[in-house]
This record gives structure tokens, sequence and C-alpha cells, in this order.
């Protein structure tokens, strides 16, 4: 059963805005600060690039979170190593073969926070508000990268840079506060005296549950990805869009959309169960692409194209997170590394869908790029609304072949 919160549903979901508040530092102001001092922007791309990794790679660690602490000890530790590795990252700007690492590890640190915080609150929360939980994640990460993007160098430009710094590094830290005010269920001390050849074992079987394959297969394909809203910052210009103009609608304009795309979630939540509402919104969103093709390039079509795809993503993105608390459960051993793991498919087709339509556009342009994103998009919808029925079907076949209790 789940503890009853001393905090509403909202301020729990600051506690995913250490990854947006990362985020904006590593992919934002970093690039920024280095194109500032004529750093050649293939190096920029390195650096930033190696920032994205742990998106990737820290479900490998997760593990330790549903170990020996509590996993609030582990939000607010992760929290705060974000935080000092943030500073330090920015005192070393000038140092280019320190820097990438060290972003690297403010996002490795950050995601580990995440999770920790994933697989905790799920289990505070009943089982009819966690669309809204999955929805103030959302809203956190899309607040936290939005304020961040916003203040960050006029705090570097107008302070001095080490102050400056430092407060960017606390802003990290500062929504790990909320977790004083809410319950914190000790790890499995079970799990804790275990050889780790058990824990593998058990982990292992955990992730071969249906229910957790189906997770990872929904999050591992384009259905619902938007993985345009990370190309069309820089396509502009194809719509005759001043740089200011596309700096204002990339900064107020997607906050706002992905706030209120995060939103709407949880009222359709109690219309369609959450793989159902998953694959319908990125269904939407497929239409939506491939309807931009025939749509004018004027700055106001471009508005209209970055607001929809962000009102998107940022509904997909709360679905999943509705998704994943839901295949989580409660009382569930492993519920960080459960979290970091589906957080990981859920990173995968941002990453080939970004080089895939990337490609489209070198060949054809926006229409070559929006036939590729919307066209896999429809077609992974269409394949898994195929699976889904077949994997119901099999289920409902096992149940009434299941033998009847005396």
């Amino acid at each position: 059963m789940a503890s009853k919160p001393r905090l509403p549903i909202w301020l729990m979901g600051l506690t995913n805005s250490p990854l947006g508040i990362s985020g904006a530092v590593a992919l934002l102001i970093t690039p920024q600060l280095l194109a500032a001092q004529h750093v050649p922007e293939q190096q920029i791309a390195q650096i930033t690039g190696l920032a994205l990794v742990p998106g990737f790679c820290a479900f490998l660690v997760a593990p330790i979170l549903d170990v020996r602490l509590s996993r609030r000890t582990y939000t607010v530790l992760f929290s705060a190593l974000t935080g000092i590795f943030t500073f330090l990252a920015l005192l070393e700007i000038g140092n280019l073969a320190v820097l990438g690492w060290l972003l690297f590890a403010v996002i490795f640190a950050a995601q580990l926070s995440v999770s920790a915080a994933g697989g905790w609150l799920t289990s505070l929360v009943p089982k009819e508000d966690e669309s809204k939980l999955g929805a103030w994640f959302v809203v956190g990460n899309i607040g936290g990268f939005g304020i961040t993007s916003i203040i960050g160098i006029i705090l570097l430009r107008a302070l001095p840079y080490a102050v400056g710094a430092a407060i960017l590094g606390v802003l990290v830290v500062l929504p790990a506060t909320v977790c004083a005010f809410l319950p914190a269920p000790g790890p499995d001390r079970r799990l804790a005296k275990e050889s780790f050849g058990q824990f593998s074992a058990d982990l292992l079987r955990l992730v071969r549950q249906p229910s957790v394959l189906m997770s990872l297969v929904l999050f591992g394909v384009p259905a619902a990805s938007f993985a345009l809203t990370n190309t069309l910052g820089g396509l502009g210009r194809d719509y005759g869009a001043s740089e200011r103009f596309v700096a204002l609608i990339g900064g107020a304009g997607v906050t706002i959309a992905g706030v209120f795309g995060s939103l709407i979630v949880p009222p359709l939540a109690k219309r369609a169960p959450p793989r159902a509402l998953y694959l319908a919104i990125g269904a939407v969103g497929a239409l939506f692409t491939l309807a931009l093709i025939v749509l004018p390039r004027t700055p106001a079509f471009y508005t209209l194209a970055m607001v929809g795809e962000n009102i998107g993503q940022s509904a997909a993105f709360a679905t999943a997170n509705f998704v994943m608390f839901r295949a989580i459960g409660k009382d569930n051993p492993f519920a960080a590394t459960q979290y970091a793991l589906m957080l990981a498919a859920q990173s995968l087709p941002l990453s080939y869908m970004q080089v895939l339509d990337g490609r489209a556009y070198g060949a054809s342009g926006l229409p070559g790029a929006y036939l590729m994103d919307g066209g896999l998009g429809l077609l992974a919808c269409a394949a898994l609304v195929v699976l889904l029925m077949l994997a119901a079907r099999r289920a409902l076949g096992s149940t009434a072949e299941a033998p009847a209790k005396p």
C-alpha cells in the first residue's frame, strides 16, 4: 500500500528538476560559453556529445539505488553530486580535456538521482494519481531546463563568474529539499545481505517479466519519440524565421508548450489505459508531422511546428512515466533499477531518430525529415498495436486454459 505523502504531487515532481537544470548547463549554456571562447563547433559537439552518454549507460549501476540506503537518501545524495559537478564543470570551462568528463559526471549523477526518485515516489502515491506524478515529473524537467536556460548566462555574466557558477550548482540541489517532507521506505534489507550473484539472478527474472519487456519495446521503437524537437531549433531559416524569433519560440514557447502537453495527460489517462494512450499520442503526433510537409514555410508555421512537436513530446513523456510507474507497481524491490532501465530505453529512439531525420533532411530537405519521422512513427505505432493485441489474446488464452481451483 502506498504511504500517504505529506506534499502535493506537483511539488514531488520537482525531484526531476536536476535533470532539466543539468541538461540546460551541459547542452545549452556550456556550448554558448565555448562558442564565446571561439572553440570550434566540432569540438563543442564532441564535448556535449559525451554528456549525452549517461542517458544510455547510467542504468548499468542503478541496482545500487535499491540496496543499503533508502531511495530518498540516494535521491538527495546524487542531486548533491550533480550540483557539485555542475559547479566544477563551469569552473573548468577553459580546460576542454577535463570539461567533457565533468559534464558526463553531471548528467550521470542527475540520471541516478532521477532514477532513485522515480523508484521511490511511485510507492508513495495511490494508483489513481500515477498519471499526475508522471505529468509533474515532466514539468519539473522542462521547468528546470527552461528556467536555467533563461537565467544561466545572465548569472554567469552579471555576477563574478565563480559566484554565478556556485548559484547554478545550488539551484540543482535546491529541489531536493522537498525530500525531507516525504516518507522514506527503507531498502530491501534481504537484498543487501545477498550475494551479488543472487541479486543479479533476481534482477534478470524481473527484466524478463512480460510487462517490463513490453515497456522496453514500447519505448525502444520510435512510436512517440518526437525526435524532431531536437532538430527544428536549427531549421528556422527554412521558414524564414530570424535567430531572435527562433530563440523566443525555442525558449518561452517550448517551455509553455511542454508544460501544457504534460498537464493534459492526467485527464486523458482517466479515459484510456496508459499504453493505448501512449500509442494514440504517438499516432496523432505522426499525422501532425506528416501534415507539416504541405504547410507553408513561414515563421507562423514554424511556431506551429515547434509548439506542436513539443506538446506531443511532453505528453508522450508524461504518459511514458505513467506506463513506467504502472509497470513498477508498489513495493517493488528493484523499483529504481527498473525505472532507470526504462528511462534508458526511452532515450534510445531520440538518438537514432535524430540521425535518421538528419540524413533525410540532407537528402530531401524538410519534406524528407518530416516523412522519415512521421512515417516511421506511424509504422511503429501500427506494429505495436498488433503486438499488444497478440499479447492480450495470448494472455486471455492462458487464463482460459488455466485449471480451475478446487
